[in-house]
């Protein structure tokens, strides 16, 4: 065991990774910090960490937040998943969805799977990215994209209504992203917009 100095290194960085995610952290990240896999299973086994998920702790101190589910599933990935689809929307409280897995955009050679979390494939570009509340999730305008050829017009009239409303998103950027988003997904938008009209 090194000195209480060193202790306290460790720990500072350690609680610089998991603040960043609502306290939450994964043993690769724990070992990077400089736990060993001993170290990790000490912490468990004495209460100062609890294991939430295979390989992903809380610090014990640390409230569970509102998101820690959807920060769980971005950690289980890797690090590879951005929450997306309608648990984004969800998140940004648009419209009236529910969703009761979580949506994850990971990408194509992705190979996990898990009850309670639905996949998406594809690579999203950095700018439909951003963190929200401790969550790396697409943005309120690619999420709203994302949903257009999945919900049913009813679903995602509010959704888009509410997107605009809090200016999130605006018309002219709906209509411009979705022509590159396939014509489906142009034709739901336009139909949702020119109901709204």
């Amino acid at each position: 065991m090194g000195t209480v100095q060193d202790r306290r290194e460790l720990r500072q960085r350690l609680y610089r990774i998991a603040g960043q995610q609502s306290g939450l952290f994964t043993a690769a990240q724990a070992l990077e910090a400089g736990y060993s896999y001993a170290a990790q299973k000490y912490h468990v086994d004495h209460g100062n960490w609890a294991r939430i998920d295979r390989g992903i702790f809380r610090l014990r101190e640390w409230p569970p937040d509102r998101h820690e589910d959807l920060i769980r599933w971005v950690l289980w990935s890797g690090c590879k998943g951005v929450v997306s689809h309608d648990t984004a929307l969800s998140v940004y409280g648009l419209g009236l969805l529910d969703p009761v897995r979580a949506d994850l955009t990971v990408p194509s050679a992705f190979r996990k799977r898990a009850p309670g979390v639905r996949l998406h494939r594809g690579v999203l570009p950095e700018g439909d990215v951003r963190m929200f509340e401790g969550v790396k999730i697409t943005t309120p305008l690619r999420s709203v994209l994302d949903c257009a050829t999945s919900l049913m017009p009813d679903e995602l009239a509010p959704a888009v209504d509410d997107a605009i409303r809090m200016g999130l998103v605006t018309r002219v950027d709906l209509l411009h992203r979705a022509d590159g988003s396939g014509a489906r997904a142009a034709l739901a938008i336009e139909r949702v917009l020119n109901r709204a009209a």
